[in-house]
Order: C-alpha cells, then structure tokens, then sequence
C-alpha cells in the first residue's frame, strides 16, 4: 500500500529533478537524437575520423588552429586562379600560339570561377559541405594535372575554365566558418579567411614568376599539384562534419532565392554595390601600379615590381586586429571607418604616387588594410540577414566583387594609358567616395526591409548598443514576461516542459527555457523546471517580430 500511494503522489521539484537526473543515457533524447542523425561515412565508403563526426548534443568547437586550416586552403585554391599570369609569354612559347590568344587564359579561368560561384557555391545552403569540400579538393588537383601535362592550347583553355568552376572551396568555407564560429568571434574569423583570399592573389603570383623565371612553367603547376593534394589530406582529418541547413529545399529553388534576394534585401544590395566597387578601386590600383613603376620617373625593373606585392602581405597579416575590432563595432560602423580610410590612402595616392615612391608604399600597405577590414564588416553583416542561407548570401556578395575586379581592370587601364597615372588615382577617389554615399544612405539598425533611412543611433560597441536594445524591450513590454514566486509548502506543481525531436521545449509559439522567454532569447537544450503556484499568471506570449 505504501508503494502505491507514493506512485500516486505528485512528487516535489527536487524528486523530479533527481528523477530527471537519474534517467539513463540511453534513453535521453540527447542520446537517441546522437544514434539517428550520426554520419560515420563520406561519399557511402570514406570513412570521417570519428572525432569529426557530427554529435547533436556536442556540435564541432571552433578553434584558431581550425581557423588557420581554413585560411591556408583558400590560399591555396584561390591561387590556382593566378598561375597563370605572370608566365603568360612562356605559355606562349611552349604552346607555340600568340601573345593575343594566350591573353585568354585568365580571363576563361576567371569566367569559370564567376560560374562556380553562381552554380556551385550555393549548394553549402542545400548539400553536406564536409563531401562537398572534398570532392572539390579532388576535382581542383586532378584537373591541375592537366594544366601541367597537357600540350595543346585549346585542351589547355578548356581545363583552365573547368578549373575556375572548382576553385571555389573558399566561398564554401566562409559560410562554415560562420556557422561554426561564435558570434563575438565571428568578424576575427572571417577576417583570417579574407586575408588568405588576398594572399592567395599575391603568393600565386611571386611563387609563379619565381619559379618560371628560373625553370620550367610547368614545374608552376607540378608545385600546385604537391601543395593541393596535401591541404587535401589535412581537411580529410582536420574538417568537422555538419548537418545539412535546409532540407526542404531543391537546387532550383536555391537559385531563385539568390535572384530574390538581390531585389528584397536592402542590407544585401547594400553591401553587394560598396563591395564591387571597392574591388574596383582595388584593381585598378593594383594593375596600374606596374605601369607607373615600370616607367618615369621611378622605372623599375619587373623583379622590383614584384616586389612590392610583400608590402601588400604586411597588410594581409594585420587581420587578426582587423577582425577582433570588428568584432566589437556595429558592422555599418566599420564599414563607414574602413571607407574614410580607402578614400584617404588613394588621396595620397593621388597626390603623390607619381613623385615619391614613400607614398606609393604608404598606400600599397594601407589600401590592403583598410580593404580587408571593409570586406570583413560587409560579410560579416550580411551573414545576419539569414542563418540558414549564408552560402546563398555570400556568392552574391562575391558575384559583386568578380564584376568589381573586371571594372576596375578594364576602366582604370584605360584611364591610365589615355589620361596618366593621376587620373587614374582620383578615379578610385570618386568611386570610394559613391561607396561612402551607400552607406550613408541606409543607416545602422535599420529594419530588414528598410531601403532608405538612419535609425539607431550613434552608437558603435556592439555590447552598448545589445544593452540599451534589451532595455527599450524591457519598457515597452515587447518581452515575455514569466510570473515566478517562491511555492508555498502545502502547494506545488511541478511543469516539465517536453523535449521536441532537436532537444527544445516546445511551448506555445515556440521553444525555450523561461530564463530564455523573459529575456527575448532563443531555445535550450536543457530542461527548465518552473516552481510556483498553480494559479500564476502569465502574461501573453508575444512572437518575436
């Protein structure tokens, strides 16, 4: 009888709490959920290392060393997009075609890479990346193979074009990063990848007119192929496994959410216009930098222009500063500071890039700066419209710079060789000042469909402006109020919220904890027990807007 009238009690908060505690761990919800969605295989036959699989309950950590591997792959596969160019003329002569047909090698290998972002990048929003980022490992050095191998130009073309469709791991990183990285480290994570993208420009350039200078242009490739196959070998132990974003969707529909977003995301039209043409501004110095060297009054030889790339890797290096800055401003106010910055480096450059060669470096390494810092905060923004489709968001953004860099080089070459070196240099004034002019146009904070306005103040710590936002939440009763008082000893119940399939709670609207519902907040993955009366009232909860 006993055991019968204690089943039949209602136990107390701390009974049930033990009893909670007591379960075993086979049948948590945790457990079940770590036996259901565990991947042990990649492609059905490569086996993922197990400290790499992918555990609901215990998601990937992020980690600088992570961080660092992530950045040495889009160093090494962006850099497959410039091999060629400084060994343009002994291509020419091994391939025996003319210096005009052999000008087409960069320009097919940068049209493949615009039709990978288009095509291929998008489906970090749609597939597993950990294969996806394999496979295309593989694809980049097998096809390098036939770049180093190969002896007829036209096969040549052909392999360079399907190279530049592969060559995007880095636009599949970017978004992972972003989802694997914390919140408040997001910027400095993202910065370390953009400075191995600028990196990967420079070190393919000197690495490839280093060793053509001194042997053969295919040892250029045979180099790559080492080099690929390893980064290979290191995401194969190094890259967690991460479950699929959205599986509800198809391809098509991927790629008409990219158009869409394009015509409904102010934030992302913003930053996709500030980020082309700050590219432009970008290439059109750098490209003209070997005309103004290479004649009066500096008349460099082409070793020292080349040198002059190394300043430009000074300035790759600050991004750990770059990125933990970010970090604590509001991106629209990083992005404002990195502009005033561009626009001051060309000034100089406008003014004195042509008589001292003081300037030209003071301009080389703070242009590369301040570039990246701008490039950061736009990412870093733009990757808050839309968790689940990041990948999607960020081959708009990078669509934007490919166009950008076909601008700037096509423009400001023409500027210079009709006009000079000057005009040149305040082409680029006038195109950061029309960036600035973006920016300004739509302030920080505004509403997501805001096209034109300044809302939120003056305020440029991201930790100020969180506070003051919860406190005007907090007055004007826009959160959720739970009524919790101490239980009075003759009266208790106990309320359990119930896990869903993922490990929340579900509860009206919407899943969380109680601490998490007065404060606005999202789920937990732990379970909350609430003591009170039975009688409490609780205010009406309201949808997060």
């Amino acid at each position: 009888m006993s055991e019968d009238k204690t089943l039949n009690e209602q136990p107390t908060p701390r009974q049930a709490l033990k009893l909670l505690e007591s379960l075993p761990a086979s049948v948590s919800p945790s457990a079940t959920t770590r036996v259901d969605t565990r991947r042990t295989r990649d492609f059905y036959f490569l086996p993922i290392p197990q400290h790499l699989q992918y555990y609901p309950d215990k998601p990937p950590s992020w980690s600088l060393f992570l961080n660092v591997i992530f950045a040495a792959a889009t160093t090494i596969f962006v850099a497959n997009l410039y091999y060629c160019q400084p060994i343009l003329i002994q291509l020419s002569q091994s391939l025996h075609v003319s210096y005009n047909q052999v000008s087409n090698v960069p320009t097919l290998i940068q049209a493949g890479y615009a039709t990978g972002l288009l095509l291929i990048a998008p489906l970090g929003d749609l597939v597993l990346r950990r294969p996806l980022v394999l496979l295309l490992c593989f694809a980049t050095t097998a096809l390098t193979f036939g770049l180093a191998f190969t002896t007829n130009f036209m096969s040549f073309e052909v392999v360079s074009f399907i190279l530049g469709i592969v060559t995007c791991v880095s636009q599949i990183l970017a978004p992972l990063t972003a989802d694997l990285a914390p919140s408040e480290r997001r910027a400095s994570a993202l910065s370390v990848l953009t400075a191995g993208v600028l990196l990967g420009i420079l070190w393919a350039r000197v690495m490839a007119g280093l060793i053509a200078q001194f042997v053969s242009w295919r040892v250029v490739y045979y180099t790559a192929i080492g080099i690929q196959a390893a980064i290979t070998f290191v995401l194969y132990w190094t890259l967690p496994d991460y479950p699929v974003k959205n599986t509800g969707l198809t391809y098509t529909r991927i790629l008409f959410s990219m158009v869409k977003y394009t015509v409904t995301e102010p934030l992302l039209v913003q930053a996709s216009l500030v980020s082309m043409v700050s590219m432009a501004c970008f290439t059109n110095f750098w490209v003209t930098l070997t005309f103004l060297l290479g004649g009066p009054p500096y008349n460099y030889s082409t070793l020292v222009i080349g040198l002059f790339g190394l300043v430009g890797v000074l300035g790759v290096f600050t991004a750990p500063l770059v990125g933990r800055t970010i970090d604590h401003l509001v991106p629209w106010f990083a992005t404002v500071i990195a502009t005033v910055g561009l626009i001051l480096f060309q000034a100089i450059q406008t003014g004195a890039g042509g008589i001292n060669i003081a300037a030209v470096v003071i301009v080389c390494f703070g242009l590369d700066v301040f570039r990246q810092y701008q490039q950061v905060s736009l990412t870093t923004a733009v990757f808050g419209i839309e968790a689940s489709a990041r990948s999607r968001l960020n081959a708009v953004v990078w669509l934007s710079v490919f166009v950008g860099q076909i601008m700037g080089t096509a423009v400001g070459t023409q500027v210079f060789i009709k006009y000079g070196w000057r005009p040149a240099a305040a082409l680029s004034v006038a195109w950061s000042g029309f960036t600035l002019a973006v920016m300004l146009a739509r302030g920080p904070n505004c509403k997501r469909y805001t096209w034109v306005g300044y809302e939120g103040g003056f305020e440029l710590r991201k930790s100020r402006l969180q506070a003051q936002l919860e406190q005007e939440e907090e007055l004007g009763n826009d959160t959720v109020h739970v009524h919790v008082e101490p239980p009075p000893e003759e009266e208790t119940r106990v309320h359990v919220l119930p896990w869903t399939a993922t490990g929340d709670f579900e509860r009206g609207h919407g899943g969380g904890s109680v601490e998490a519902l007065e404060h606005g907040k999202g789920t937990t993955s732990e379970p909350e027990l609430v003591e009170g009366k039975g009688d409490h009232d609780h205010s009406e909860e309201k949808p997060n807007a």
